[in-house]
């Protein structure tokens, strides 16, 4: 969908979206379209339950006197409340009613909001980027689709007076919206669509914004000593593999980068200890963090940010089979560490192991953030609304957490010690791969911590925000790329050049 920015001009063909505030306080678009209406808009606000508040919506088919076919009237709630996330939200609202409307163009309106910390060019460019993320789709499978369930919608033109502020904001959230928009596409297809080699073909797509990537095969990765990963895809005829994308945007090319290393299960099974049938269709998006990894990567490369960033991901599907990794075996991680293998189902820490140690020893980052789906406790614990985060260092921690408060993908710190740690205490090897139901993710995070080496580390447990079964204000059901935004502010906030800021 293209997003465009305009000054305020009419007429107007199509349909318009104006704001109106709580208390049914309309903006100034909105009293000008019901001056023209001789009050027809008053009259519908009046009659109606529709007060302005956040979120709500009230379509009003163009009365007399009006070029545009149809008015939709978008509450903002109080104006001391509208941030960057409630102007996204006006954006989507308007995107999510009238995509399939039959509506080819529509027109946002954006007025100056008394009240409101946000600038009116703040806005707009916000408002432009929640409506370019609520009209994703994925449907390249559907063939049959009626006609009324199609997407119409083709442009939607922010009109402001500061529409010119407006467009050059909008640009670097635009190549956000692609990264999101990858991120979304890779985690949405079927598994014998994504698998470790198709996955690692489109790391390689980011070469076109000058993203160096490099992918290891097996012979490369058993000959490193990596047998936590390997052993997890021994039972698949794909082949496993290693993504590295490097991205040297600072103006000290030398200068320890940031680190991202990313799950990229592509389909887990449960391998000998196999999961229920019941649901297991949804494995295809275990590779969630791989995937929001690559998108991050793409963002920060698109909106050529002063950093250096690396990004590895492992990439195994997880298969029974007769030369599948049992309950029981012991492998060699590249740390040197040996994991005693409980159960073949937790499996994410196994990848994330070996790549956690390959990114501290190869690149000696200033920080790791790991990002997974990796255990069934964290939906248990936060359900769909947070993601779990664990760290080693606190001011890591604060202003992840401040990123994704900022970009409205939440997360919720949890504890880690000693006592947890004892728990993945093995008879047999240097630990267990799993410590038992009681504190899942905990244990799961302490697992991960073995392997980071002491450098600064943070872990996002994200099984319960990688694909949301209902719509949300600026992303449709399904796969959210949660953790591309996030990283793409953490860096933004506190890790560009100063120039870049």
């Amino acid at each position: 969908m293209k997003i465009a920015f305009a000054k305020p001009s009419l007429p107007i063909e199509g349909a318009i979206a104006v704001a109106v505030l709580e208390g049914k306080v309309m903006s100034v678009s909105a009293r000008k379209l019901d001056d023209e209406t001789k009050g027809a808009l008053g009259r519908a606000i009046s009659t109606s339950r529709f007060e302005g508040k956040k979120g709500q919506t009230l379509m009003i088919l163009a009365p007399a006197g009006l070029s545009v076919s149809r008015v939709l009237l978008i509450g903002l709630g109080k104006a001391k409340d509208i941030d960057a996330l409630g102007a996204q939200a006006f954006g989507g609202a308007a995107v999510a009613q009238l995509l399939t409307s039959g509506e080819t163009e529509a027109v946002l309106a954006v007025d100056p909001v008394d009240g409101s910390a946000l600038s009116t060019a703040e806005f707009a460019a916000q408002a432009g980027f929640g409506a370019r993320m609520r009209s994703y789709r994925f449907d390249k499978y559907m063939t049959k689709q009626k006609k009324e369930d199609k997407p119409s919608l083709k442009k939607v033109v922010i009109q402001a007076d500061a529409a010119a502020d407006a467009k050059a904001a909008f640009v670097r959230l635009d190549k956000v919206a692609d990264g999101v928009f990858l991120t979304r596409d890779v985690v949405s297809e079927p598994a014998n669509v994504i698998h470790p080699e198709s996955l690692a073909a489109m790391a390689e797509t980011l070469k076109d914004l000058d993203v160096e990537v490099e992918v290891l095969g097996e012979k490369q990765m058993k000959k490193l000593g990596m047998g936590s990963l390997l052993g997890v895809g021994q039972g698949s005829e794909r082949e496993s593999k290693l993504v590295i994308m490097r991205w040297f945007g600072s103006a000290e090319k030398d200068s320890a980068p940031v680190a991202f290393v990313g799950k990229g299960v592509t389909f887990d099974s449960g391998g000998i200890s196999i999961k229920p049938s019941g649901g297991m269709e949804e494995m295809k998006w275990d590779m969630a963090g791989a995937g929001a990894v690559i998108g991050a990567m793409k963002a920060l490369a698109g909106r050529k940010a002063k950093v250096n960033a690396i990004g590895v991901i492992g990439l195994v599907e997880n298969m029974p089979s007769g030369a599948a990794q049992r309950p029981g075996d012991v492998v060699t991680s590249m740390s040197g560490q040996t994991i005693e293998v409980i159960n073949t189902d937790a499996e994410g820490r196994l990848v994330l192991a070996d790549a956690l140690w390959y990114t501290q020893d190869r690149f000696k980052p200033k920080f790791m953030i790991d990002l997974a789906t990796l255990t069934g406790a964290i939906v248990i614990s936060l359900g769909n609304e947070y993601a779990g985060l664990f760290a080693s260092d606190d001011t890591l921690a604060d202003r992840l957490a401040a990123a994704g408060k900022a970009v409205g993908e939440q997360l919720w710190r949890l504890p880690m010690g000693e006592a947890y740690d004892k728990q993945i205490k093995s008879d047999i090897a240097d630990m267990k791969n799993t410590g038992g139901r009681e504190g899942g993710s905990i244990t799961a995070a302490q697992f991960l911590k073995r392997f980071t080496n002491d450098v600064a580390w943070a872990h996002l447990d994200i099984a319960g925000m990688a694909w949301s079964k209902k719509d949300a204000a600026t992303c449709p059901k399904g796969a959210t790329a949660f953790g591309v935004r996030l990283l793409d502010r953490l860096v933004a906030d506190f890790y560009e050049d100063k120039a870049g800021k």
